[in-house]
């Protein structure tokens, strides 16, 4: 297990990649951005995005409306 960072939060996981991290917190498939360490990963990195100890992670949700 190792400790990052989810929203400001500190949480433990034995996630190694972005995708097992999204499986594991039950995040959506679409409508969500995931940042790491302030640069936005795409997608398509997903499963290749190693995580590593202490990693600060931002998921921003798209909403509908202004």
């Amino acid at each position: 297990m190792m400790k990052l960072f989810f929203n400001n939060k500190e949480i433990s996981t034995g996630a190694q990649t972005i995708r097992q991290l999204a499986e594991e917190l039950s995040l959506p498939d679409k409508g969500i951005a995931v940042a790491v360490d302030n640069k936005l990963v795409p997608r398509t990195g997903w499963d290749t995005f190693l995580l590593t100890e202490g990693t600060h992670i931002v998921v921003i949700k798209a909403v509908c409306g202004g």
